[in-house]
């Protein structure tokens, strides 16, 4: 799977987090795990 430039990512075991700073193939690895892609955080309107 290849890793997309802006992604997050976060450990299940340590809470970790990891921004994705360049793109490539590979899995990104915390605690000997593959770490969770984070969704997006929605934002409030400016109604």
């Amino acid at each position: 799977m290849a890793n997309q430039l802006g992604k997050r990512f976060q450990c299940e075991t340590c809470n970790s987090e990891v921004l994705c700073i360049k793109a490539g193939d590979g899995e990104i690895q915390c605690c000997d795990k593959a770490m969770e892609l984070l969704q997006p955080k929605v934002l409030p309107s400016a109604d």
